[in-house]
């Protein structure tokens, strides 16, 4: 939807008004060299404005589009040197044609609202780019530090290179981006997996080959290897017995987005939505790093908004886009599958206060605990030093980027540390400096 515009820019303003009452004081005063000086100006300014006015109802049917790249990850200064997440993902906009009258260039905006793991308070989000002259694409720098959903429109504006006029053309493009969190790395985590049932789904009979076959991963016996097939697609392919089907490796997985504090989605602390940010990003990497090491695993995901069968890399990449959107949710009683064999894995920060007694509910079945902790604590300080490094967001990583921080963030108080105590628990900090 086209929204008005005014054509005059502040600048423009500033000097016409000035222009204005130069050549009505000299009038007044006769003073001819006043009266061509502002004459001189405001000659000036009608000739830009009608070129203006004329190439931008010329432009209108023009249709610029933004492409921002995919996945869409978020940028944090801090860590851009350690996970290797520079930038150079610029969004790519496309169709700017149209000829350029010389003294003016096209302008191409993105805002709109940025929300921070999707709580219910965006940020009002804005970025700006020139198109070179004779160019027909450009490119657009637009992060975000965290993970999180922003919603904005594209649309052009013709410039005179002075910045007194600013007129709209082409039709605006609205696009929704499900921002990731920004990468993290860790160890290996030992798995102890519980032994799934027979792998029992249909397959048609078309399919029969491809279904007694798949990739070779480590422990799978080396006279299974079908060295035919594994020539034609350079990639070895391993046979799986007709009677005896392949066995599947369960993971359950509880990812606990809770939150006491401002009744959930709303009225949460830029601190605490920073936990979250990094627990997602532990969890991200786990799943990751877990199914590089073995494509037989099944991960069943459960959060406090919905549960996930995670089978193949697709999965985890439609996952991973309905994850960055997760806010908090006020806490809930939750409970594991006490049937299930085998470990369970928690992914939560320290904002849940209900943890303590999640964890006792899951016994006798052993838990492996991934737990962000709020790193500007000081009982935190010493022991970081034995652990993770601590993750810091800066709210220069918003500023840097159009991003505005509503006051709100910081008034909210601080998180306060769990007091967690179990064998398999990992431990990882996140900071918040202004």
């Amino acid at each position: 939807m086209r929204r008005f515009r005014p054509i005059l820019s502040p600048a423009g303003v500033i000097v016409l008004f000035v222009s204005l009452i130069i050549i009505i004081r000299s009038l007044i005063l006769r003073n001819s060299y006043e009266i061509v000086l502002a004459a001189a100006i405001l000659f000036f300014l009608l000739i830009f404005g009608v070129i203006g006015i004329w190439k931008s109802k010329k432009l209108k049917s023009m249709e610029p589009g933004w492409k921002p790249p995919f996945p869409f990850t978020a940028l944090v200064s801090s860590l851009a040197e350690k996970t290797g997440n520079n930038p150079g993902d610029y969004t790519l906009i496309t169709g700017l044609d149209g000829n350029i009258p010389f003294f003016f260039r096209l302008h191409f905006f993105i805002k709109g609202k940025f929300y921070p793991n999707g709580s219910g308070n965006g940020c009002n989000t804005s970025a700006e780019t020139s198109v070179p002259r004779g160019e027909t694409s450009a490119k657009i720098p637009l992060d975000f530090p965290v993970s999180g959903i922003f919603r904005g429109e594209g649309f052009c504006q013709l410039r005179d290179i002075f910045g007194f006029f600013s007129f709209s053309c082409g039709e605006p493009q609205q696009r929704t981006l499900n921002v990731r969190c920004a990468p993290c790395f860790g160890k290996k985590t030992a798995i102890n997996a519980q032994s799934g049932a027979e792998d029992q789904r249909s397959k048609p009979s078309a399919d029969i080959e491809r279904y007694y076959m798949r990739e070779y991963t480590p422990g799978d016996r080396f006279r299974d290897i079908n060295w035919k097939s594994s020539e034609k697609i350079d990639m070895l392919i391993t046979r799986i017995s007709t009677d005896n089907q392949e066995r599947i490796s369960r993971i359950e997985i509880y990812f606990r987005n809770f939150c006491a504090i401002g009744n959930g989605r709303k009225g949460v602390s830029l601190e605490a939505l920073w936990l979250l940010d990094r627990a997602k990003a532990r969890l991200s990497y786990f799943l990751r790093s877990l199914m590089e090491l073995n494509s037989s695993f099944i991960f069943d995901v459960r959060t406090g908004n919905k549960n996930w069968e995670i089978e193949d890399l697709d999965d985890l990449d439609a996952f991973l886009e309905e994850l960055a959107g997760i806010s908090f949710l006020p806490p809930q009683n939750e409970t594991p599958i006490q049937q299930s064999p085998g470990d369970i894995y928690v992914f939560s920060a320290a904002c849940d206060t209900g943890l303590n007694s999640f964890l006792l509910a899951c016994n006798p079945r052993p838990v492996n605990l991934f737990l962000i902790q709020p790193g500007n604590s000081a009982a935190n300080k010493n022991e970081q030093t034995k652990t993770e490094d601590n993750e810091i967001l800066c709210s220069s990583d918003f500023h840097s980027n159009g991003i505005n921080i509503p006051i709100n963030y910081f008034k909210r108080g601080s998180v306060k540390s769990l007091g967690i105590n179990t064998n398999k628990t990992q431990i990882f900090y996140a900071e918040i400096k202004l």
